[in-house]
């Protein structure tokens, strides 16, 4: 017989995360949530299926006040829309998933759902496409990958590249301080619509990279023309899997996010990485770099007649 119940302590989610949670990515990590869960001051709510008070199979919530719906833990949020990719409803038993939904006491929004995360009566629609370079795909060459272009778009791209090296074209690595320059370098470009004009997510953002380094998952990449900062990204480096994360450019350097682009892959394929996620989002660019596509999912609920959960306490919870 299946129980399902809630769970609103964090370190008892903390336990249930790491004993249902497929761990197959960079955003599956427990401590990556808690960071931003603890920047927005989200509570989890966490839906647990139950048989013989042995859980198998859980949806991670959090509900969001401010549009009184629940999404995925941790709720962080960008222009009203949650950040966070590779989400689950990871059950041992696929029906129970219609039983987990149908437990949720409020409207909820599910996004960038993997494809097994289909429930047993469907419902998933296409969210967004996320974008991956695999560079087994290409022997792990630099090279042979741009052979994939045509030979106008190589000519193009060497011209692009041989203008902004005329200068002086040098990278720096792993300088922390440079993440500084990286987020000024983003607002400056996107201003209201930059991820870091948010103070809770600029926060977080740091702390994830403070976390990061300190366990040498960190990459900074910086691009400098003629001595000057042109661009400069983080990534973060886990099990053979490089997640580009965010990045900022100069707009006195235009094409330079090209040349900063080719630097990762051309990294992973020396490194033998298993894969790049360029994360969602083609931005103009993505396609035109042969980057497989991969799509996410999203679910909406819409439950009728259903009290909205109490309000939920503070959290204390050690991210390991």
């Amino acid at each position: 017989m299946i129980r399902i119940r809630s769970c609103e302590d964090p370190e008892a989610c903390s336990r249930l995360w790491r004993e249902l949670w497929p761990q197959t990515c960079f955003f599956d990590l427990w401590p990556v949530r808690f960071i931003f869960a603890e920047a927005f001051a989200r509570t989890p709510y966490f839906l647990v299926a139950e048989r013989q008070d042995r859980p198998v199979g859980m949806l991670a919530l959090t509900y969001l006040a401010e549009q009184r719906q629940f999404v995925h833990f941790p709720g962080e949020v960008w222009q009203n829309k949650t950040w966070i990719e590779q989400n689950r409803m990871p059950v041992r038993e696929q029906r129970l998933r219609d039983e987990l939904l149908a437990a949720i006491p409020g409207p909820a929004h599910l996004r960038y759902l993997t494809p097994e995360s289909e429930p047993a009566g469907g419902g998933l629609t296409l969210d967004e496409e996320n974008f991956r370079f695999f560079p087994s795909s290409h022997g792990y060459s630099f090279d042979r990958y741009m052979q994939e272009f045509s030979h106008k778009s190589r000519k193009n791209l060497s011209r692009e590249q041989v203008k902004l090296e005329e200068p002086g074209l040098t990278y720096r690595y792993d300088q922390f301080a440079d993440l500084e320059l990286l987020l000024d370098l983003n607002r400056v470009a996107y201003g209201e619509f930059s991820y870091f004009a948010d103070q809770r997510f600029l926060r977080a953002f740091v702390r994830l990279c403070e976390w990061l380094s300190a366990r040498n998952m960190l990459r900074i990449t910086t691009l400098l023309i003629g001595g000057r900062v042109a661009a400069v990204d983080a990534g973060a480096v886990w099990n053979g899997q490089y997640t580009v994360l965010a990045g900022g450019t100069n707009g006195d350097f235009p094409g330079v996010a090209k040349i900063i682009n080719f630097r990762h892959i051309a990294w992973a394929c020396a490194e033998r990485l298993e894969v790049v996620d360029f994360l969602c989002g083609d931005f103009g660019w993505k396609r035109r770099f042969h980057l497989q596509s991969c799509p996410l999912y999203k679910l909406h609920v819409h439950p009728e007649n259903r009290e909205q959960p109490p309000a939920m306490g503070d959290m204390h919870c050690v991210v390991h």
